[in-house]
C-alpha cells in the first residue's frame, strides 16, 4: 500500500514538473529594507538611518537633534565624490557647553584619519563651532574612511550621570572641494 501511494506521489510530480519547467514568469528584483544603505559623506547625528556610522563614543540622541559624545569618539564616513583625486575638508559642528568651560577652563579638540593626526583647536569659550580641516586626497580614498576624535580633557561621571561628557555633536562629515 506504502509503495503504491509513493509511487502515484512520483509520477504526479513527474508529470508536473514539465510544465513548470515551461512556465517563464519575469522576476523584479527590488532593494528592500534590509539591505544597507550606502554610507553617508555628512552624517546628522540624529539621524537614525546614519545611527550605524557613529562608530563609538557617541551617546543617545538629545532633543532631536545632538548627541553628547565621550573623549574619544569615532564615525565612519564616505568620501564625496573626487575626494581620493582633491581631497576634501572635514567638518564637525559641535558646541562647548557653559560648565565644560567652567570645570574645565578650556578643552583641545583633535582628528586623526588612518593615524595621520589633523591640528588640534583649543577652545576657551562656551558657544558653537565648527572644527574644520582640510584632507589630503591620499587618506580619501576607498568607500569608507574612519575619522577618529579626541578631547585633551572631559567632565568625569557625576550626580547618577554615568557618562564622561565631551562636546555636544549636531553633524560630523566631509565637503568636496
Amino acid at each position: 500500500m506504502r509503495r503504491t501511494l509513493l509511487a502515484a506521489a512520483l509520477a504526479a510530480l513527474l508529470c508536473l514538473a514539465p510544465a513548470g519547467c515551461r512556465s517563464r514568469r519575469k522576476v523584479k528584483v527590488q532593494q528592500t529594507e534590509e539591505e544597507a544603505p550606502s554610507l553617508a559623506s555628512m552624517v546628522h547625528v540624529a539621524d537614525p538611518k546614519v545611527s550605524a556610522q557613529l562608530v563609538n563614543g557617541f551617546y543617545g540622541v538629545e532633543q532631536n537633534a545632538w548627541r553628547w559624545t565621550a573623549g574619544k569618539f569615532s564615525v565612519l564616513l564616505r568620501p564625496p565624490r573626487g575626494a581620493a583625486q582633491k581631497g576634501a575638508t572635514l567638518q564637525l559642528k559641535f558646541a562647548v557647553p557653559d560648565p565644560i568651560i567652567a570645570k574645565l577652563k578650556a578643552i583641545s579638540l583633535a582628528a586623526s584619519i588612518g593615524g595621520k593626526p589633523l591640528s588640534p583647536e583649543t577652545y576657551t569659550q562656551p558657544g558653537e563651532f565648527t572644527y574644520s580641516r582640510d584632507v589630503a586626497a591620499d587618506l580619501l580614498t576607498g568607500e569608507a574612511v574612519k575619522v577618529d576624535f579626541a578631547l585633551d580633557k572631559t567632565l568625569p561621571p557625576a550626580n547618577g550621570d554615568q557618562r564622561e561628557l565631551g562636546v555636544v555633536v549636531s553633524v560630523v562629515g566631509f565637503e568636496a572641494r
